[in-house]
């Protein structure tokens, strides 16, 4: 059945400050795509990074659009129009309002990071499963919806994409909501209209800065989840990270905290073993924990088993447990799940284990890289290859800094050489690593006298460090879209190899 409004009553729902040919007509839908428009609905002129909505009202009219959001009136075109401040807020308002305001009637749990994002939310979404919630998720890999699932397009849908998704949650009788909140969809306004009951803020590394335009617009961006957190809302916060920590004393929300190297806040992670790059630690609950429903928990502690590897991994467990306790789930749901959650792809994935190990890893900036090689630092292995995909059209300023990073943690692990690639055939023409960045990438390596055998294409990088690793030995398939076939092209080789051997 076709919802239909009112469009004065909707419009109620955000500040109009001036209106040209204005009347009170039925809407039958929103759209900001003018080639998506259809017959009756209200058009939003969305002015976005690249283009500009309003330079399409006019396609957008022509397909059915009877009434237009603007930000400046467009005299030419016949229909009537609105004018708002900001089109972006209007527009999640406009969807809030449409759709029900769904997302009050869900438990909303909003995590942001620059690493781990996406592992700490299906982390969660795995335990509140377990523990018998009907769930939905939303995040850079897919949109569930208790149990379909739809590829997502990005990482956080635009606002009037995200309220649908929402009022269908609801409708279906989702209760709580995992969702991955991005700098960009802060920024842009997407999630204005939802409130979240818990939002979680792991950590914080350089990453983003062409889109922001400096690092501290983006942490103001990523932080805006934390500080606007209401005062009936809980805020997770990693007490190890230093930007993450600064927001304790920033928001209304009450405040649970999680930490390796401290025993100041609520959890705190003691008697870590990762041996085998798989974690096994004992939480310590420091502090009672209000959780759903009224309940307290009570100081006390218990062990936790990781199924999933790395130092990294730990961390976005701290989080989820946090998220978990607070939303009621008992210690028993969280470690059952927790020993048995296989992780997301290419997150410090083991893909191979038998006479040596291969791990690939999304090695994307500093942050990532040094979470990832400190995990090194606690694994019992005999040698260590380093395959890197020099990361393309990010400039020199990123590779720079991945250079150094990667240079700093091969001299604590006692390393003097890597191999890298360019994988000119296995990225597409966005991701095509330039002259410039390999030159930034080789100085830096050449500064620390670090020696680099650079390979054009990936499988030969690949088949390299297969050539020489010995029983025992470890190989890490390291980077983002350079190495994404990765995995794929190492599993293929040894296959080979096996059959060759027979």
């Amino acid at each position: 059945m076709t919802t239909k409004f009112q469009l004065q009553q909707l419009l109620q729902e955000t500040t109009v400050t001036e209106a040209y040919q204005a009347g009170d007509i039925e809407v039958t839908g929103i759209s900001y795509h003018s080639q998506k428009v259809l017959p009756g609905e209200l058009f939003v002129c969305i002015t976005g990074y690249s283009t500009d909505g309003h330079r399409y009202l006019g396609d957008a009219v022509a397909r059915g659009a009877v009434a237009a959001v603007v930000e400046r009136i467009q005299p030419a075109i016949n229909v009537p129009q609105y004018v708002v401040p900001n089109s972006r807020i209007a527009m999640a308002q406009l969807a809030s309002a449409f759709y029900g305001h769904p997302a009050d009637r869900m438990k909303m749990i909003g995590i942001t990071a620059t690493n781990g994002k996406t592992s700490t939310t299906y982390m969660t979404n795995a335990i509140l499963e377990q523990h018998g919630f009907k769930t939905g998720m939303i995040g850079t890999v897919v949109i569930k919806i208790d149990e379909e699932r739809i590829p997502s397009e990005l990482t956080t849908p635009e606002s009037l994409d995200l309220q649908a998704y929402l009022k269908q949650m609801a409708d279906r009788g989702v209760t709580h909501v995992s969702m991955e909140v991005s700098s960009a969809a802060q920024e842009t306004h997407r999630v204005e209209s939802v409130g979240y009951d818990i939002v979680c803020f792991n950590n914080l590394s350089r990453e983003h800065i062409d889109s922001h335009g400096t690092f501290e617009n983006y942490f103001a961006a990523k932080s805006r989840l934390i500080r606007e957190a209401g005062e009936n809302s809980c805020a997770v916060l990693n007490l190890d990270d230093g930007y993450a920590a600064s927001l304790v004393t920033q928001t209304r929300a009450k405040v649970v905290t999680f930490s390796m190297q401290s025993r100041e806040g609520t959890l705190h992670c003691k008697d870590l073993d990762l041996s085998t790059g798989r974690a096994k630690f004992t939480v310590e609950i420091l502090k009672p924990i209000q959780a759903d429903g009224g309940a307290v928990i009570e100081p006390g502690e218990f062990r936790v088993e990781l199924r999933i590897p790395g130092l990294h991994s730990v961390y976005n467990s701290m989080a989820a447990i946090a998220i978990a306790l607070l939303c009621g789930v008992s210690v028993a749901t969280i470690q059952e799940t927790l020993r048995t959650f296989g992780g997301v792809e290419r997150r410090f994935e083991f893909i191979h284990e038998d006479a040596f190990t291969i791990i690939d890893d999304h090695f994307a900036n500093p942050g990532n890289i040094d979470v990832t090689l400190e995990t090194l630092r606690y694994m019992d292995y005999e040698n260590f290859h380093l395959v890197y995909a020099i990361r393309g059209a990010r400039g020199p300023i990123i590779n720079r800094e991945n250079a150094e990073s990667i240079v700093k943690w091969l001299n604590r692990l006692e390393k003097r050489e890597l191999i890298a690639t360019r994988s000119q055939s296995h990225v597409n023409n966005h991701n095509t690593v330039s002259d410039e960045e390999v030159d930034v990438f080789l100085d830096v390596m050449n500064e620390a006298g670090i020696e680099v055998k650079l390979y054009s294409e990936l499988p030969e990088a690949i088949a390299t460090a297969l050539s020489q690793a010995q029983r025992g030995d470890l190989i890490l398939l390291a980077g983002c879209q350079g190495m994404d076939p990765g995995a794929e092209i190492a599993l293929g080789l040894l296959a080979n190899e096996g059959s060759n051997e027979g």
